[in-house]
């Protein structure tokens, strides 16, 4: 059984907020909100997970919205060159606040269920578990668990290098065994993945039981499992080498802004938007 989907009728979704009943507050970081919610007064368990993001951003809209997922193959120069200065630009102007929140100790520290550090928010070895804002923190099914590590020099999987396999390998067995004494799922039962492109630009490693049906978010070219990137890490040349010195090939929807200022130029030889060193500054 599934829910049919919501109408898009504008007057309908208006209206949609006065509908629900039992609304119960998850918690709450930065512009992030998490609730769970009825749209029967007289139902016995939320039949609703709800996440708002208030203030709204663009670039909310653009990732929630309708487009077509291209293939790009993004090599170490395009990486270097365009997309590391985009991340830049996304990590600035107060965008990780939420994360720091986290890892620094001010937000949702009643939410974690782990956490393996020595100097809050400092330790280069340091990381988090907390209940992913996309799971109703019941169904064992549907279990999406989020790590957070504490470095900041981590953006993505590109910063991984050869020399960081024992921590990974260390991090990605102290979630498992968390995992299985917290909510009684073996370790067998659990997939470790990264995103690449992430949403956000501080490593993180996402965390679900095999169970739960894939979405758009696990498919292949989006999701990269943890795994099979220390599989990798472990064949580069030396121990200083990174996945930034690969060539990696995923997904991404055609109304992001790298399609529209890296890929697409690029596939209609143009020249992708690079920001000038004034504009940086001036920012």
């Amino acid at each position: 059984m599934e829910r049919a989907a919501f109408p898009s009728d504008p007057s309908i979704l208006a209206a949609f907020h006065s509908s629900l009943a039992n609304v119960e507050n998850l918690g709450a970081n930065d512009i992030y909100a998490w609730y769970l919610a009825n749209l029967s007064p007289v139902a016995s368990a939320p039949d609703l997970k709800l996440n708002l993001v208030y203030p709204c951003t663009e670039a909310h809209i653009k990732k929630y919205s309708p487009q077509t997922m291209r293939v790009v193959t993004e090599t170490p120069e395009i990486y270097a060159k365009y997309v590391r200065p985009y991340m830049q630009r996304k990590r600035e102007k107060g965008r990780l606040d939420w994360v720091y929140n986290i890892t620094e100790g001010r937000k949702e520290q009643e939410d974690i269920i782990l956490r393996e550090s020595r100097d809050i928010g400092k330790d280069p070895e340091g990381f988090l578990l907390l209940p992913d804002m996309n799971w109703d923190r019941k169904t064992m099914a549907s279990l999406r668990i989020l790590g957070l590590v504490e470095r900041h020099d981590l953006w993505s999987l590109r910063d991984l290098k050869q020399l960081d396999v024992k921590w990974l390998k260390r991090v990605q067995e102290k979630i498992m065994e968390a995992v299985e004494k917290i909510y009684g799922v073996e370790k067998d039962l659990l997939k470790l993945y990264v995103h690449y492109q992430p949403t956000y630009y501080h490593f993180h490693i996402h965390i679900t039981s095999t169970q739960h049906e894939p979405s758009a978010t696990q498919a292949v070219l989006k999701a990269f499992s943890l795994p099979n990137l220390i599989s990798q890490l472990e064949s580069l040349s030396s121990p200083s080498a990174s996945l930034a010195d690969t060539t990696l090939t995923y997904t991404m929807g055609d109304v992001s802004e790298l399609w529209t200022e890296v890929f697409l130029p690029l596939k209609e030889g143009k020249k992708p938007y690079q920001e000038s060193a004034t504009a940086a500054a001036s920012e």
